[in-house]
């Protein structure tokens, strides 16, 4: 199974599931958000939102790809590219974070891990940008898809609860504990692999 996780761009935002293409719970704030499906240019101002972001931040999101075909995506961007972030009892997101804002796997590919790989991702692509942590409004009460993370979801990655709350806690991933882990992982994997590699000493005649 070959995957792979690509920079999210205009050019492959139609790889997004179709209800997220023009979702804009997040990018706008209630106000607007309303008015944009009103209007019905809710797509539009998606679009409008990761053109700004790209050029004016950089990277906000990642597309995954399970044999090319498109199977996940996870955004996130500074907060105050967030207005919605405001909105919850559990805010601001600290400053020296980024706000994972809304992740997505497709049913038939949940549970293989992918999700771990996603935040990894995302975490050495922000410490190459001098950032400490990424925070996240969880929904403790998730009960399907939505445009909040189940809390238990960010738990089970490597978050921890920093603001508590019935509803919408805010939970935290310092960024390097969660690659120096994956680093380990790996430095270990390597090693195995490299011993079991190697060629057997001749022995003296």
């Amino acid at each position: 199974m070959g995957r792979r996780l690509v920079p999210l761009t205009l050019d492959n935002l139609q790889d997004l599931p179709r209800r997220c293409r023009s979702c804009v719970f997040w990018e706008l704030d209630p106000v607007s958000g309303d008015a944009a499906v009103k209007a019905g240019t809710p797509a539009l101002e998606k679009e409008a939102w990761i053109s700004a972001v790209l050029l004016e931040w950089g990277s906000c999101g990642r597309v995954v790809y399970v044999d090319e075909v498109p199977v996940g995506f996870v955004l996130y961007a500074p907060p105050a590219y967030v207005p919605r972030s405001t909105a919850f009892p559990t805010s601001p997101v600290s400053p020296d974070a980024v706000q994972l804002i809304t992740a997505f796997i497709t049913p038939g590919y949940q549970g293989q891990g992918l999700g771990r790989v996603m935040v990894q991702t995302v975490a050495k692509d922000l410490l190459r940008r001098g950032f400490r942590a990424i925070e996240a409004f969880g929904d403790a009460r998730w009960e399907g898809p939505a445009c909040l993370l189940p809390a238990d979801h960010l738990l089970a990655v490597g978050f921890k609860t920093v603001r508590p709350h019935p509803a919408h806690p805010r939970l935290r991933l310092e960024l390097r504990s969660t690659l120096s882990w994956k680093e380990d992982v790996e430095l270990a994997l390597d090693r195995l692999l490299g011993a079991a590699r190697k060629e057997p000493a001749l022995r003296p005649l």
